[in-house]
């Protein structure tokens, strides 16, 4: 949490920007910080003006700077949420940019969405059964309209493909130290079945799983965390959806734990009019799962050499649980149960 002289410094750029954007009469109340990351910021409020409620949310970094290469940066996400609802996609309506003289650092403030994030909640609460039986085609109907988003209107943004995100996965795993057989077995299986380069770019969200979400009652309300946005291969978004870890205990249903992949795929193509490729989906659906892994084992490191936040070592100890995942899914046909 921020310091209270802090949160006071901040509440009072905050409404100078309120005043600015809704007029001198409008007032901000109900200023929260958020759980999230070290260096992103999350902070809950609302406007007043008149009778009118407006529930917001501030995302920033207060230092200024994108700490992860890979990270868009503030003021792209801020355009590529803008130009998502342009082609359809459910996300949260971005109200305003920050600015330099505005001492907030980089970030945006959206509309504040309502509804469930929490996947155990979403999966499970009897709240959500009717969404949960839609969820898995409105998710791919939610890829389908982000890969609609014109390329040259996204300005510069970090670039993948199936060649270049398996050479720098390999290259982070030879730094890390520790072999580790079923990971090197899975660079052998991603190697010898590289797909080629893929047909077009595409904006990719880059992170849209179950967590990354929010669902009301009647389903999908809106795609959240655009942190990892760019340009690649849109089979990349619904592998990735499809990686075990974002099924939350539910591992017969690989659309996000919410329904077969048939259904995924079906969403896509009532959206876009291509049915997706099932092969570059498990291509990247094995990527996405070493990459997690690996993410996990950095963490898990991290916690062993100093850093004993309980984060650290929840997230840590799940790379076993992706060793399992990838023998579920390179393994010859029964050996493990694989959906």
């Amino acid at each position: 949490m921020a310091s209270s002289d802090g949160q006071i410094e901040l509440e009072g750029a905050l409404a100078r920007i309120v005043a600015r954007r809704f007029g001198s009469a409008a007032r901000l109340t109900g200023l929260e910080r958020l759980s999230g990351g070290a260096s992103q910021e999350l902070w809950s409020f609302d406007v007043e003006t008149g009778p009118q409620r407006l529930p917001l949310i501030l995302r920033r970094n207060p230092g200024g700077f994108v700490q992860r290469e890979s990270a868009a940066g503030m003021e792209a996400e801020a355009r590529l949420i803008g130009l998502a609802r342009g082609t359809g996609t459910p996300a949260p309506e971005v109200v305003y940019v920050c600015a330099p003289e505005d001492g907030l650092g980089r970030g945006y403030v959206m509309e504040r969405l309502s509804g469930e994030t929490i996947a155990r909640r979403i999966l499970r609460d009897p709240e959500y059964a009717d969404a949960r039986s839609q969820l898995a085609r409105q998710i791919g109907a939610a890829a389908a309209h982000i890969h609609q988003v014109d390329v040259a209107a996204a300005g510069a943004l970090r670039v993948s493909s199936p060649e270049t995100s398996l050479e720098a996965s390999y290259a982070g795993y030879r730094g890390y130290g520790t072999p580790r057989p079923v990971v090197e077995w899975a660079f052998r299986w991603l190697r010898d079945h590289l797909p080629p380069p893929a047909p077009r770019l595409t904006v990719v969200h880059g992170d849209m799983r179950t967590g990354n979400i929010m669902v009301g009652p009647q389903g999908l309300v809106g795609v959240l965390d655009w942190e990892a946005v760019h340009l690649g291969d849109a089979m990349e978004e619904l592998g990735w959806i499809c990686v075990t870890s974002w099924r939350f205990g539910e591992v017969d249903k690989p659309a996000g734990g919410f329904g077969p992949r048939e259904e995924l795929f079906a969403g896509y193509e009532s959206v876009s009019g291509v049915r997706p490729d099932a092969e570059r989906v498990r291509w990247w659906e094995v990527m996405g799962t070493l990459r997690w892994g690996m993410s996990c084992a950095m963490f898990a490191k991290e916690f062993q050499t100093g850093d004993r936040s309980v984060e650290r070592a929840a997230i840590g100890r799940r790379a076993s649980e992706t060793a399992i995942d990838l023998l579920a899914i390179l393994a010859p046909r029964g050996a493990y149960r694989h959906a």
